[in-house]
């Protein structure tokens, strides 16, 4: 597949402003504007669940965004959950940068190539230091750590147990509430 023209998050910014995508799911990955998968209802609830329990763990220390985009230097993803910095009124006037950002969740069945690769590669280049996929269809959480030359270093699955992300020492997240008993059914 060629690429004929990579755009920067400005010249998306303004094609977003003039309307010319509007009515379209779509995300600036790398330089490219890129269809978003349509959500099925499990990854929709999913996603809110895990947004709300994580608000519940966070409340003070962190804004838990749900679905909503975050700008990097040359994408602007929609992950499904981003964990940033105080206070919310910081986002009036743009969306969360990588200085902001604690930590991402994304939800995934059928977009979990993408999310490993693509979406994987985009936030570790952005230094996004921890990184969680919520896979679905195999009931586990994947998670990267550690950022290095446009790569994560750390990388492992859980099913069950505890996770303390690497921002908040004193939070224990716990992977069934992320991952819910019903969560591979449609």
């Amino acid at each position: 597949m060629k690429t004929l023209a990579k755009w920067s998050v400005d010249d998306y910014h303004r094609m977003v402003e003039a309307g010319i995508l509007r009515d379209r799911h779509l995300e600036l990955l790398a330089g490219e504007i890129v269809e978003m998968s349509p959500e099925t209802p499990i990854h929709y609830t999913t996603a809110k669940r895990g947004a709300k329990y994580l608000e519940e763990l966070l409340s003070g220390k962190a804004d838990v965004r749900f679905n909503g985009p975050i700008t990097l230097s040359d994408s602007e993803p929609e992950p499904d959950i981003a964990i940033v910095r105080l206070p919310e009124s910081s986002y009036c006037d743009r969306h969360p940068a990588p200085q902001d950002i604690f930590w991402i969740v994304e939800v995934a069945k059928t977009s979990l190539n993408k999310d490993l690769e693509i979406k994987a590669a985009i936030y570790a280049t952005a230094e996004i230091q921890e990184y969680w996929v919520l896979n679905l269809s195999a009931k586990q959480m994947i998670v990267f750590r550690n950022p290095q030359n446009g790569k994560y270093v750390e990388e492992y699955t859980l099913t069950q147990g505890t996770i303390t992300p690497l921002a908040f020492t004193d939070i224990s997240v716990s992977v069934q509430r992320l991952l819910p008993d019903g969560a591979v059914t449609e």
